[in-house]
């Protein structure tokens, strides 16, 4: 019985040393400069950051096709996409994952889910994963907010979309929360959330 207990907080211990560093590295890249991106859309063109220098910012979501958690926030994301569009941060969507494991994340079925779905905003594939590792993503949904400061893009909130995964028991919008601190010219807090979704798949 003491080799299981002991077992046991080796492995709870484990997993929060994980949350910490995954937690450094989100808050790390807040204030710097976001890693730029040119990926593959579903329509077979080319997105990337650059292509937004007349936006005020931008969404940027890791998310995928099978994964549960991106499965629930799918409808919110279209809405976020909606309203915060018309106020200059269009929502930018990247799929990261290994669609060798995971086929349902594949290319094609990204078309197929983006079409049923009517997705308003670029859907990439990451198929390298070096965008999702530059950024540090590690969930799907695991979202970024960027700022177009004067031509150059700085990375001003990392985490979670809201503070529920049941759209009906959301009391707090923390991107829409961050956009609207912004258009006031205020700091944005919080600017760190944990988010919560899938583990990326990544390849071996």
């Amino acid at each position: 019985m003491k080799t299981i207990h002991r077992l046991f907080w080796m492995l709870a211990l484990s997993a929060a040393s994980v949350f910490q560093v995954h937690a450094q590295a989100d808050q790390a890249l807040l204030g710097q400069d976001a890693p730029s991106f040119s990926l593959m859309n579903i329509d077979g063109k080319m997105v990337s950051l650059d292509d937004y220098q007349s936006s005020k910012g931008v969404i940027l979501i890791f998310t995928c096709n099978h994964c549960p958690y991106s499965i629930k926030y799918e409808d919110r994301i279209i809405a976020l996409d909606a309203k915060m569009k018309a106020q200059g941060f269009p929502v930018v969507a990247i799929n990261p994952n290994d669609a060798v494991a995971y086929p349902d994340d594949s290319y094609a079925n990204m078309k197929k889910r983006a079409k049923k779905k009517g997705f308003t905003f670029p859907y990439l594939l990451d198929d390298t994963q070096q965008i999702a590792k530059a950024y540090g993503a590690t969930r799907t949904p695991h979202t970024y907010l960027l700022v177009n400061e004067s031509g150059k893009f700085v990375v001003r909130y990392v985490g979670a979309i809201d503070d529920n995964t049941d759209p009906s028991a959301v009391s707090v919008n923390y991107l829409e929360s961050a956009v609207s601190q912004l258009q006031q010219s205020q700091s944005v807090s919080p600017d760190y959330t944990k988010a919560v979704g899938c583990g990326i798949k990544w390849k071996k």
